[in-house]
């Protein structure tokens, strides 16, 4: 009874294969329980212009080898700020991928200008460059590449026809602090990158961002933008302090996390229906927010939202991916090139595993993972027929 009751799918009442639910994030590291402390022995928890903003942005600039860095309250707002910096005005035009976060969609209207949706690529499901040369006109003014869910976007080829068709480059590095592209920090081949530090990401305050360049031009417009008699989008001292110890294990993390996922890779080899984003850059090495998997309902018999709702059931933090861009706005608000049907195909199809579980050191976690996945494909048909919470 009891292997009948372990092996039968959570959703169906069997026993979860995590049954205490996915790992805690953020992780109670010593050096943040630290960093609090001296900020609260020192009084800079309360100050306006305290030593942890300056040693914060000390950090950055020396990790990624940029000249500015400019902490800001959120990576949205990063993304605002670094398109203000690049002059990007009302009825310019800025380029990004039809699957994307919807707050670089809404940071390109809050500005006035006007985006526009390119489709995907087909192998990495990221920023495609098939549509990007045909999508530039006498309006465009920037590119967003985005590099999302353990994806990256080839940024060589990128800058190479920016700077042909004399565009700046926005390359959002929000997802993958220290990860490595094409022998570069992601976030440091554009004209301006950015961070974010929310309370889910893998360098987290709760709330914040930042926005960092090579270019004194680009530093100065955003600094006077942000400036009202005071900033009008400051990280607190308080959050710089408890960020600082975490870019210092920043590195070690990252190589775990990897090397996890390569074991993951192998562990879903036999799975033609769940396939993690590949990696397809040489000298590169992604980060890991979320796990990006390319989920095939016809090899599950099962959609998307059920298949991951099923997993949830079983203990493990498997999400749908984003909606892109194109399924959730206004037709009148943007425009497309081409019919984004890769895009349409990926906004179906995307799911995501939350970085916790990815730090484990023994292949327990992983082997878990695993389990669960075959528990659901085991009992598919009845899993169809099921009514499951949170699940269309």
């Amino acid at each position: 009874m009891l292997m009948d009751s372990a092996a039968r799918p959570a959703c169906l009442g069997g026993i979860p294969v995590r049954p205490g639910g996915p790992p805690a994030w953020p992780i109670q590291a010593p050096a943040v329980r630290l960093a609090l402390d001296a900020a609260w022995e020192s009084g800079d928890w309360g100050r306006y212009h305290g030593a942890q903003h300056q040693r914060l942005v000390q950090v950055i600039s020396q990790f990624l080898q940029v000249e500015h860095v400019l902490p800001c309250s959120s990576g949205t707002v990063a993304v605002e700020l670094a398109l203000r910096g690049l002059k990007v005005g009302a009825d310019d035009e800025v380029i990004l991928s039809a699957y994307d976060f919807k707050g670089n969609f809404q940071d390109v209207l809050a500005i006035g200008a006007v985006p526009v949706l390119v489709d995907v690529d087909p192998r990495s499901w990221q920023l495609g460059l098939r549509d990007l040369a045909a999508a530039i006109t006498p309006k465009t003014k920037a590119i967003i590449a985005s590099h999302l869910h353990g994806g990256l976007v080839p940024m060589p080829e990128v800058m190479e026809l920016a700077r042909e068709k004399k565009i700046l480059v926005l390359e959002d590095a929000c997802q993958m602090p220290g990860a490595l592209v094409a022998g570069r920090p992601a976030g440091t081949w554009g004209d301006v990158g950015t961070w974010s530090f929310g309370g889910s990401k893998l360098l987290t305050a709760g709330r914040g961002g930042a926005v960092f360049t090579r270019s004194n031009d680009i530093a100065q417009r955003i600094r006077l933008w942000n400036q009202r008699g005071n900033e009008t989008h400051p990280l607190s001292e308080l959050q710089a302090a408890v960020l600082v110890p975490q870019i210092a294990g920043l590195k070690e993390q990252e190589l775990r996390r990897h090397r996890n996922v390569e074991r993951l890779r192998e562990l879903l080899s036999w799975n033609r229906g769940l396939v993690p984003f590949p990696s397809l850059l040489t000298d590169s090495q992604a980060g890991y927010y979320k796990l990006g998997l390319q989920y095939s309902p016809e090899e599950f018999r099962l959609s998307r939202d059920r298949f991951a709702a099923a997993m949830r059931a079983e203990g493990i933090a498997l999400d749908a991916g984003f909606r892109s861009l194109h399924k959730i706005h206004s037709a009148r608000r943007f425009r497309s090139v081409g019919e984004l049907k890769m895009a349409s195909h990926v906004d179906e199809n995307v799911l995501v595993l939350h970085h916790p579980i990815l730090l484990s050191d023994n292949d327990t976690d992983l082997l878990q993972i695993v389990q669960a996945v075959e528990k659901i494909r085991q009992n598919a048909e009845e899993i169809a027929l099921k009514p499951i919470p949170d699940c269309r």
